[in-house]
């Protein structure tokens, strides 16, 4: 096995203000609803590879919007009918989840346009609203009999048990099981959709494009990635990539510009909450085929989709992050590491029998190179990969690993977990150790076995933590090692056909 690289991802480390609008409703009643022109930014807390099927598959009658990490800055850009003077615009559709500070509103056409007052209303009609705004007033109750319905009027005195009616005589009612209620007329005040007001003052009367932008919460996205494994070209693989968006804002959106932002946006701390960083999502470079552009963003990354795009309110969509790139080399590997989960934390480790005995599993990883002459040669955001391989008796892909990348620059590698060797095992044991207080030196000596049952040799890379002191020295070693850092060593081990295969080596510390 070659050196290490010296940017090699360790294995160890492995194991606007733009704020926007969304969908508008009308100016007035008589007013026809004006053509829509929606952008929609996503940014993304979403943990890579941690999406709960819930999230993003909702089950009737419940509600995971508060479950959705992330959120979106949602732009409109709308041609008004406006008066000239102080008036009232009102546009309903708005996402249910928006946050109201962030509402901002311009006239595109006439900058002399003012906001005077803006507020945004979401007391929406429900049965319980509706009884709650009627107490004291004549309602119209339906009292099931049989096949036949009986119809009581009366004043609404109460309705939490039931509902308690004043009737004309003076009498009171209490009544348990009734079918439906009928009001004379919506209260003032109760909408049917969210709506944003605002009371403007124009110096003119006639059309104006206004553009509208707030910020709501129940939407994210997030990559996934697809590798189909072929082992019959040595180590071969075709790669595919895919965006995956979730819209449970309480708004859809229809041919709208969609973008995400890829970078970490940091936000002021609300309530409890001390910090609230986007995820990085470094996305692929723009490619002349490629579904979304990308450019530089202040110190971010920006991404825009080159078609417009529908996003149904509770829904989720997929799509191409990129074109399948295909023929990609990779290099896979058999690691040996029990003692990754032992290191040096800064105080001496003396005892005999700490780490004396260690047997872990041999596992198993792919590693590729994020290069153009591999076919590859762009950003790849974090994210779930999946990898698969053809059996080639059927013809049929079969699942072998997954993992979770980190965010990777082009031109950095990529290491992928698949899982742990059935033919390969490796045991480690100490073969000797002597301490000498006095003079503060330790000396100890390990025996590593590696067996391979399977009907070709193999490459085993064993890496060896030196947990006890800072101060270290490789003696007598039975085979080259290279030093991946401070406290870790590294042996690549040839180990032949249905064979074993023996290393040693004696560290000597001193503090």
């Amino acid at each position: 096995m070659k050196q290490t690289k010296s940017n090699r991802p360790p294995i160890v480390h492995k194991l606007c203000t733009g704020l926007a609008a969304g969908a508008l409703g009308i100016c007035s009643a008589a007013q026809a609803a004006p053509e829509s022109a929606d952008s929609i930014t996503i940014y993304s807390r979403m943990q890579p590879g941690a999406v709960a099927p819930e999230t993003y598959r909702p089950t009737a009658g419940r509600n995971y919007q508060g479950q959705v990490p992330g959120y979106a800055i949602v732009r409109h850009d709308r041609p008004y009918t406006l008066k000239r003077g102080a008036h009232p615009l009102r546009v309903t559709d708005v996402a249910a989840l928006i946050d109201p500070t962030t509402v901002t509103f311009a006239s595109l056409d006439e900058p002399r346009t003012r906001v005077l007052e803006q507020s945004f209303q979401f007391d929406l009609v429900s049965q319980a609203r509706l009884l709650e705004r009627y107490l004291g007033e004549r309602v119209t109750v339906e009292l099931p009999r049989g096949e036949h319905v009986d119809l009581i009027e009366g004043t609404l005195l109460g309705a939490g048990d039931g509902l308690t009616l004043q009737m004309d005589d003076g009498s009171v009612q209490a009544i348990r099981h009734y079918g439906n209620i009928r009001f004379s007329e919506l209260p003032g005040g109760l909408i049917t959709k969210p709506t944003l007001e605002w009371l403007l003052d124009s110096p003119s009367a006639g059309t104006q494009q206004t553009r509208i932008a707030y910020e709501t919460q129940g939407m994210t996205w997030w990559a996934d990635y697809n590798i189909i494994y072929d082992e019959s070209r040595d180590c071969s693989m075709d790669l595919s990539g895919w965006v995956s968006i979730i819209n449970q804002s309480g708004a859809g959106f229809e041919n709208a510009k969609l973008k995400l932002i890829a970078g970490d946006v940091n936000r002021a701390p609300t309530g409890r909450q001390q910090r609230d960083v986007v995820r990085k999502m470094v996305m692929a470079e723009e490619m002349s085929q490629a579904p979304f552009a990308e450019k530089a963003f202040f110190e971010y990354h920006l991404y825009t989709l080159g078609r417009p795009a529908d996003l149904p309110d509770r829904s989720t969509k997929q799509l191409q992050l990129f074109p399948t790139a295909r023929g990609v080399q990779c290099e896979k590997e058999l690691v040996f590491a029990p003692t990754l989960n032992m290191g040096y934390y800064g105080h001496h480790q003396i005892d005999r029998e700490y780490g004396r005995y260690g047997q872990g599993d041999v596992n198993v990883f792919l590693r590729f190179e994020n290069e153009e002459k591999r076919n590859l040669g762009m950003p790849l955001p974090a994210g779930r990969i999946r990898v698969m391989q053809l059996d080639t008796d059927d013809d049929s892909l079969e699942f072998i690993g997954e993992d979770v990348i980190d965010h990777t620059p082009r031109g950095e590698e990529v290491l992928i977990e698949m899982g742990n060797a059935f033919d390969v095992v490796g045991e480690r044991k100490q073969t000797d150790f002597r301490v000498d207080t006095r003079t503060r030196n330790l000396w100890e000596t390990f025996e590593i076995r590696l067996r391979n049952h399977k009907d070709q040799p193999v490459e085993v890379a064993v890496l060896e933590n030196l947990y006890r002191m800072a101060n270290w020295k490789i003696e007598n070693a039975s085979q080259s090692w290279d030093k991946e850092n401070s406290n870790r060593i590294r042996f690549d081990v040839k180990v032949p056909v249905d064979g074993e295969k023996v290393i040693s080596y004696t560290v000597h510390y001193n503090w």
